[in-house]
Formats: structure tokens, sequence, C-alpha cells
């Protein structure tokens, strides 16, 4: 009996330790994903903000700190120890795409924070400084419509200027290991502080919303607000900006580099390495790239050729982009209000042929406007994605720095690409998705997001675009600025490349003007990799959709086929072709 005892509690423990066991597998995965994006908006709050997360609407990220990668290590390691207790096999189609996308993210987060990266903490294209200029606005993410509005930005303020005393500290850690910016773009962010400055409170940009306060508000409430945001500006924000700037100048500009590329930096070949895998969501080589930029700057120079000799230019190729450049005909506009109206009315041509392409499109509601006077200067043409709620447009922004040299030729492209259907469509659709955990309606991955705006480039024919040979040209000219940046981005960063090479080669293969290229080149050398993202995605877009006509044959349907690319949102790009592939195999 003692046996048989002994044998029925052995039975049971064995049973309960593989309930146990069973039960580890059975992960709330839903729950998982919200926590995933719960931790990432902590992690970001600014990134929250314009993705309408309204709980974080004060706070301030200070990325450049040890102890924030350390948060970032510690929420890599527990999303990682909490993918392995689930099983994929009880997942469904879309489940096992978050896992995939989940797993991909902290595995390249991680590579990246192995990198000493936080030592270069701003640079002028993008980043805190920036965003918090453009929120201080009042137009972008940063809403002001409630007192609370007020005071979580008059909460961000305070804990900016902290922000820019940290990034001081670090930027002088970056100096004592060699770790600063090249020269180039150390000159490009003294004023991006310095313009910050201003003598009277009231024209200071963060005091911007204080002049658009809701009529609402009581005379108390307008009156408090503003004492406190002028106290906030002149007491705190101005003397950082100050500090700021004096520093740039005494200090970090005459620590700055020479060198061009991060090749350069002690760290630099791995940096490179892990921002190139991250940006183009392949294990692709940076000479492989290099290697794929020359095959593709040849090809497009075969179909240049041909509009030449269409429009009966006589010249080289080389003076032809000079005679775009500079050909007054395509510099017609005399007021910035013209050049938003030119991008009206491409809009109003393309609207009837959109639904020949898709017959998935987004709800959201979408404007176009000028890019805001403080950043123009040095701002690219941009969308800014809506509000997924519908409360804020999504905004396709135009630089107009100087309207009589502002050249029309490739408006159609660029609206496209920017605009419909390009990150409009894609971003606005994700966003909408309800099937979609909140973590995938505000991701981003640049292969994916940014090489469908290329595609959607190639779509201008079908959309009624393109009959003029300068706009196809202008076209044509956007994908050798994006092949170029294949070349150029991996030239600088591995081949040694100076700041002056690379712009001397886009020179001699685009029609872009030197300005226009010079702020290109010291974007790419300010975030490197980031420029790969567009072709590579582009040609894996083009190479999907070549496959499934072939494949499918009769079959194959242009409108389903944009429905399967876009109705998961943004994917790492063995995501999307192992999607495509399942929806050939369907058939």
């Amino acid at each position: 009996m003692r046996k048989y005892t002994l044998l029925f509690i052995a039975i049971s423990i064995s049973t309960l330790l593989l309930n146990c066991k069973s039960e580890e597998k059975l992960v709330d995965f839903t729950a998982l994903t919200k926590s995933y994006f719960d931790g990432k908006n902590e992690l970001n709050p600014l990134d929250a903000t314009l993705n309408g997360q309204s709980q974080f609407n004060d706070q301030l990220q200070f990325e450049m700190t040890d102890s924030f990668r350390l948060k970032q290590k510690a929420f890599y390691d527990k999303f990682e120890t909490e993918l392995s207790k689930v099983d994929e096999t009880k997942l469904s189609s879309e489940e096992k795409i978050s896992y995939e996308i989940i797993k991909w993210e902290i595995g390249v987060g991680k590579e990246l924070l192995a990198q000493p990266s936080n030592l270069i903490p701003i640079h002028q294209f993008w980043g805190t400084h920036l965003t918090m200029g453009q929120y201080a606005g009042g137009t972008a993410g940063q809403p002001f419509k409630t007192e609370k509005d007020y005071r979580n930005f008059l909460k961000r303020m305070d804990l900016y200027s902290v922000w820019i005393d940290s990034a001081m500290v670090y930027m002088k850690k970056g100096i004592a290991k060699g770790a600063v910016l090249p020269k180039a773009l150390t000159l490009k962010i003294i004023p991006e502080f310095e313009d910050m400055i201003t003598s009277k409170v009231e024209d200071n940009l963060f005091y911007s919303t204080i002049k658009t306060m809701p009529t609402s508000f009581s005379d108390t409430v307008k009156k408090d607000l503003t004492d406190e945001y002028k106290t906030t500006i002149s007491n705190k924000l101005i003397p950082q900006f100050q500090k700021m700037t004096q520093f740039l100048k005494s200090e970090y500009l005459p620590a700055s580099r020479n060198t061009s590329g991060i090749g350069s930096l002690p760290y630099g070949k791995e940096y490179y390495a892990a921002c190139v895998k991250q940006w183009t969501t392949t294990n692709t080589s940076p000479e492989e790239i290099h290697e794929l930029g020359l095959k593709e700057v040849t090809r497009i120079k075969l179909e240049m050729e041909k509009v030449k000799t269409e429009v009966g230019y006589k010249g080289t190729l080389l003076s032809f982009f000079d005679e775009v450049r500079n050909k007054k005909e395509l510099k017609p506009f005399k007021k910035p209000e013209e050049v938003i109206a030119n991008f009206e009315s491409i809009y109003a041509r393309i609207k009837p042929n959109v639904d020949k392409l898709f017959s998935l499109q987004p709800k959201t509601k979408f404007q176009i406007k000028r890019t805001e006077a403080f950043r123009e200067l040095s701002a690219s043409a941009e969308y800014v994605q809506g509000a997924a709620d519908g409360s804020r447009p999504g905004t396709f922004y135009v630089p107009i720095p100087d309207v009589a040299n502002y050249n029309l030729y490739g408006d159609e492209d660029l609206f496209l690409h920017e605009a419909i259907p390009g990150h409009h469509f894609q971003i606005s659709l994700q966003q909408e998705n309800q099937q979609l955990p909140d973590f995938r309606k505000f991701n981003w991955f640049g292969a994916y997001g940014e090489g469908w705006a290329l595609y959607t480039e190639s779509l201008g024919s079908e959309l009624g675009l393109y009959k003029d040979p300068y706009q196809y040209f202008g076209m044509l000219g956007n994908e050798m600025h994006r092949a170029i940046r294949l070349v150029v981005d991996t030239g600088i960063h591995t081949k040694g490349w100076t700041r002056e090479q690379a712009i001397k080669y886009s020179l001699e293969n685009e029609a872009e003007s030197e300005a226009s290229i010079t702020a290109e080149i010291e974007r790419y050398m300010a975030i490197p990799g980031q420029a790969l993202s567009y072709k590579i995605g582009q040609l894996k877009i083009m190479e999907l959709r070549k496959k499934a006509s072939e494949k499918m044959g009769a079959k194959f349907d242009i409108k389903k086929f944009h429905q399967k690319v876009l109705e998961s949102g943004v994917l790492p790009l063995a995501l999307l072709e192992n999607k495509i592939n399942d929806w050939i195999n369907e058939k």
C-alpha cells in the first residue's frame, strides 16, 4: 500500500510540475504588448505625446545619461525574459508578427546600447532640443487647450533647462574621449540655441502659446500662466540657451573633429554596423550596400539621359543638372503661399486616380503647411503624423526659406512621398488599425516606412502625374538622390570619405543645389545609416510587387497588394516578405 501511495504522490508531483510549466507558458500576450508599449512611452515621453499618450505630457527623457541607459537595458532584459515564456504556437498570425517585432527591437536596441553614442547627444537634424522648439510653437504634438496642458508644458520647460546641463556634461565627456561632432555640424547647432536667446520674453518661441491662450480661461488663470511662463523663460531657459551657446563656441567647436564619418571614432565600426542594421532591418553589410548604390546610380543615369534627349538639351548630363537647377521657368513663385497652392493642385490632380490603386485608405485628415520659421533654414520637407483620435490632421511641412529660388521640378514626386499615398497613407492607416496592439500603431521602421514612401514615387504615372518631362526628371532626381545615399553614407562612415568628397560626388550625379546637397550630406554625418533605409526598403517592395505579379498572373490585384503591404503597419523587411509570400501562396 505504501508503494502505491508513494507512486501516487510521485505522479501528483510530476503532474503539478508539468502544470506549473504549462502555466509558465500561458502568458497573456495582449497584456505583454500593452506593458511593452507603456514601457516604451515612459522611456520616450516626447514621442508618447506625439502619439497622443497624454499621461506623459509633462515628462522629458534625459536620454544621454548613464542612469537612463540602465533603464533602457532593464527594459530590454525584462521583455527578453517575458518573450521566452510565450508559447508561439498559441499566437494568432498578427500576434506572431508582434512577437517577432518585439524580439527584433530588443536585439537591435541592445546592439546600439553597447556603444557610447550618448557622448554625442545633440546634432542639427533632430532631437530633444528641436522637438521642444516645435512643441513650444503650439502647432505640433503638445496640446495647449486646457490649463493642465499649459502646466504640463511648464513642467517640461523646467526639465528642459536641466536637460541642457546634462547634454553639456556628456558632451564634455565626449571631448575627453574624442567622441565629438564634426566641426561642420557644430557650426549648424550653434544658431539653433543662439536664436532662442531673445531680449524680450514676449519674442521668445517658448512664449508663443501664451499669446494664443483659449478665451475660455479666466483672467486669473491667464495672468498666472503668463507670469509663470515669463519667469521660466527669462530665469531658466534663456540663461541655459546662453550657457549652451557659449559652451559650443568656446569649448565644443575647438574640440570638434575634422573627420566626417563615425568610422574615425574608436567605437565607430561597431556602432555603424548596428545603425545599418537598425535602419535597414537587414543584415546587409555596408560594403554590399555601397556596391548596390553604385549600380543604382548607373541605372538611373541612363534614364536621366533619355529625359535630357526628350527636352532637346544638347549638353552633358552634368550641365543639364545646372540647367534644371537654374531654369527660371522652374522658379515661378513670388510668394510662399504660391508654393503651398502648387502642392494643393497636385493633390487635386491625383484624387480621382487614388481609388484605382488603393481600396484601403485612411480616415485621418490631411493638411499642407509651411515649415515654422525657427527651423526653416535647416529643415527638409517632411510629414508629421496626425493624432490617432482624429483631433490633429497629418501635416505635410514645406520649408520655403527663399521663395524666389524655390525650384518646383520635383514637387509632384515630393508630394507622393511625404503626403499621399506615401507617409500620410502608411502612418495614418497604421494608427487607425484597431486590430494592431498600440505599440505597433505608433511604431516605426525606416526601411519599411521610408521604403514605402519612395516606392509610391514610382506610382506617379499611374496617378496621373509626370506628364511634364521635368517633373518626371524630378522623380528620377529624387530616386537618384536615394541611390546616392547608399554610396555616400557608407563612403563617409566606412571608407573615410570627407564631407567635401561626398558633396562633390552628389553634385556630379544629381540636380540638387549645392546648398541642398550640403545640408543632406551633413544630415548623413549626423544620423549614420538612416539615409540607407529609403532605397533598401523601396527595392524590396518593388521586388515583392514584381514577384507577386509574375507568380499570380491574371489573379494579381494591385489594390490587394497595396492592402497587404499596408494593413499590418511597419515591419522589418523580412517579416513583410514573409507576409507577401503567404498571400501569393494562398492563391
